[in-house]
């Protein structure tokens, strides 16, 4: 089955020099776009799906709750080159909870779309903040992006580090400290 996103591959590897037609690139166009429907299939998921009713009353519940070293795996909007790296993601309930394992799967939603790093720690935290309504959210995600490490400055040991606090963690120092704390980045005297 041929469709226009295996034939721009076809024509991209034309563009690049290669014979499209030989026995080791025969099948790579349909391979390519394959990949590329999973790696930006973001794009049709929705939070809803997502959640799936997994957002639970739990009355008195107000402690922080933190899912550390999310794999994350993403496409550079910029080169369209992967940047990857992990995700730690936390909140502090107003009387819901969601589902533990639904907070990697959000983080996949947003990861699975053309990004810069920037714009996906936000995404999530907002994802989380709209979902729960919770007294805060706090997101950091460290990443390598190919992109800087195998083109341009050409820097291998370089990462990036971003991060969206709402809510508590913005206002409140302690509670930054104790998410930091608890993830292991930088801990810092409470």
């Amino acid at each position: 089955m041929s469709d226009r996103l295996e034939a721009h591959v076809r024509d991209l590897l034309e563009e690049l020099g290669e014979d499209s037609a030989r026995d080791g690139l025969l099948r790579t166009p349909h391979r390519v776009a394959q990949s590329l429907r999973f790696l930006t299939s973001g794009y049709g998921a929705s939070l809803e799906e997502v959640l799936n009713d997994a957002i639970f009353d739990v009355p008195g519940s107000d402690e922080m709750v933190v899912v550390r070293d999310i794999e994350i795996y993403s496409l550079c909007e910029h080169h369209l080159l992967p940047f990857f790296g992990k995700a730690h993601v936390a909140y502090i309930p107003s009387g819901k909870v969601v589902g533990l394992s639904k907070i990697p799967r959000i983080v996949d939603v947003f990861a699975r779309r053309l990004q810069v790093q920037e714009r996906l720690t936000i995404q999530v935290a907002q994802a989380l903040q709209e979902a729960l309504q919770p007294l805060g959210v706090g997101i950091v995600i460290e990443a390598r992006h190919l992109c800087m490490m195998m083109r341009g400055v050409e820097k291998q040991n370089s990462s990036a580090t971003t991060s969206c606090m709402l809510g508590q963690f913005k206002k409140d120092a302690k509670t930054r400290a104790e998410f930091l704390n608890l993830t292991g980045r930088h801990p810092v005297a409470l």
